[in-house]
């Protein structure tokens, strides 16, 4: 008994010894740093002043790796497009500045296509981090346009794998002409099979899609995170939403900062001595508790958007229209009802091009037209996508189908409500989908469903955006100058004669929703 007991005593003490000579391995953080949809919002005073600014994000998250190595920056697309400074450059501008901020990896939104598909390779090749893409493959042989994933082996041994995805909305919320040569694969299958090729080969696993919860959307990152567990943070963007501390879905942290740089995201991840995830937690910084980290900005960023700026002054500057009065592109105003700008935009392309009708979709007016002199780049802000103007023959027929599309949504904003011009309609917004639209007459005459007609409008409608299929394919009549450049001509040659509201008619009151101008979406979870 003596020597049993001395035996489990001595077995006890020599495991104590053990441990005691087991190196001390403390609990390890895993610091995630996170923007998206930036759309070329760089500067303090973008956005009137909302935008934080690059320079800081850069500052505050280069603190953040020199204390602590195992960090990361993470961009969840539209990044490469949305403001003159940018898209005079198509892109490379904005390339340099993140190359200088030291973002790690950015995924192609739908608005990094607006340059064309192989624009955006040329980007990617520039940037010295990694443009991931798991499900954007070329429509010839249904191979990867960019790298699927990467795994990052951080300073504590810790393993992180990344990969990237794409919304296939791509498909029409660019010009569908921009990404002719490729396809947007289901993301929930090509997320499994990037759980089931890193999972087992990393310790934590990220996924950074431009996504979106939007709940018109057919793939969510929610979606995504039901169907596809295993994916343990997703760094999110598309549809604009603000998650102050994140959203869970099972055990998938789903993280977003609503848009253009109004916040920084961080995700705090701690592993034990196992580099195991034993709490993850997300958090939105404000510019204070940015300034706070980062009070001084930084001058590898700053001194790159100073070289930027004298090279586009002088192109940007160059006065190249007047107006006799402001005229509003409130989101609100322009994307859910017949406005003054519209008219004017659309009275442009049918002067200009000779068409019998002309249409302008809400969604290409971007900002307000101001009064007096306009400059290159006020107007390359209202117009930022690069689209050119072009005829095409239509049918009576289709042009009722249209105009169904452009009213579908009412009352909600929709991008591609239509402003007319040669053309006057009416429509009830309590009919069924389809069957809104009444009387519809064609520079005083009533359309004739058999009747041949010519249409203006932006490249971006004839290929399909905004869902107008029926415009797809059409005959091409003409095609003219940029947007940007014949509404500059219109405002020198004839002014804003006759752009007052009449031409759609609203048959019968409904309420209005409720929805911000800012576009910006107040993630509301549904009970």
């Amino acid at each position: 008994m003596f020597n049993a007991l001395r035996r489990k005593f001595c077995a006890a003490l020599i495991l104590c010894l053990i441990i005691c000579l087991l190196p001390n391995v403390e609990a390890s953080e895993l610091i995630i740093f996170h923007t998206n949809d930036q759309h070329a919002r760089v500067a303090p005073d973008d956005d009137d002043g909302k935008t934080i600014g690059l320079a800081y994000f850069a500052a505050a998250v280069k603190e953040a790796k020199a204390e602590n190595p195992n960090t990361l920056w993470l961009d969840a697309g539209d990044t490469f497009h949305g403001t003159p400074r940018i898209n005079i450059s198509k892109g490379m501008n904005m390339v340099e500045l993140i190359n200088a901020a030291g973002i790690d990896v950015v995924v192609p939104g739908n608005h990094d296509f607006n340059y064309g598909s192989k624009r955006l390779e040329q980007l990617a090749k520039a940037f010295k981090g990694s443009v991931l893409d798991a499900n954007v493959v070329r429509r010839k042989n249904q191979k990867l346009v960019f790298k699927p994933s990467k795994i990052y082996k951080m300073s504590d041994g810790t393993k992180v794998g990344v990969f990237g995805l794409s919304t296939p909305e791509c498909a029409y919320k660019t010009s569908p002409a921009n990404v002719a040569t490729l396809d947007f694969l289901d993301p929930v299958v090509q997320s499994k099979m990037m759980i089931a090729k890193l999972r087992s080969k990393v310790d934590v696993l990220i996924a950074v899609m431009h996504m979106g919860v939007d709940a018109s959307s057919d793939f969510t990152s929610e979606r995504i995170a039901r169907e596809a567990p295993g994916i343990d943070i997703i760094i999110d963007g598309h549809s604009h939403t603000e998650f102050p501390e994140g959203l869970f879905v099972g055990k998938t942290l789903i993280a977003q900062t609503g848009c253009h740089g109004h916040f920084l995201g961080r995700v705090d991840i701690t592993l034990d001595d196992q580099h195991r995830i034993t709490s993850k937690t997300a958090r939105m910084l404000d510019e204070n508790t940015v300034r706070a980290i980062a009070p001084i900005a930084d001058p590898l960023v700053e001194s790159t958007l100073a070289d930027i700026e004298v090279r586009n002054q002088k192109l940007l500057d160059e006065v190249v229209a007047q107006a006799e009065r402001h005229l509003t592109g409130d989101r609100l105003v322009v994307r859910r009802g017949e406005s003054e700008f519209g008219n004017l935009v659309a009275d442009s392309f049918r002067w200009k091009t000779k068409s019998d009708i002309a249409v302008i979709n809400g969604g290409g007016i971007r900002t307000d037209l101001p009064s007096g002199s306009i400059t290159r780049g006020e107007l390359l802000s209202i117009f930022p996508f690069n689209n050119s103007v072009q005829v095409r023959e239509i049918s009576g027929r289709a042009i009722r189908e249209m105009l169904e599309r452009s009213v579908y949504a009412y009352p909600a904003s929709f991008g591609g409500f239509l402003s007319v011009s040669g053309m006057t309609f009416e429509f009830d917004p309590t009919a069924p989908v389809g069957k809104r639209v009444g009387d519809i007459f064609v520079n005083g005459n009533r359309l004739e469903n058999t009747a041949a007609y010519t249409i203006a409008a932006i490249d971006f409608a004839f290929n399909g955006g905004d869902g107008y299929d029926m415009l797809n394919g059409l005959k091409m009549v003409g095609q003219y100058d940029m947007v940007e450049d014949i509404v500059a001509e219109y405002l020198n040659t004839v002014g804003m004669h006759d752009i007052g509201l009449g031409r759609i008619k609203v048959l019968k009151d409904v309420p209005m929703p409720e929805e911000r101008s800012d576009g910006i979406i107040e993630y509301k979870k549904a009970a």
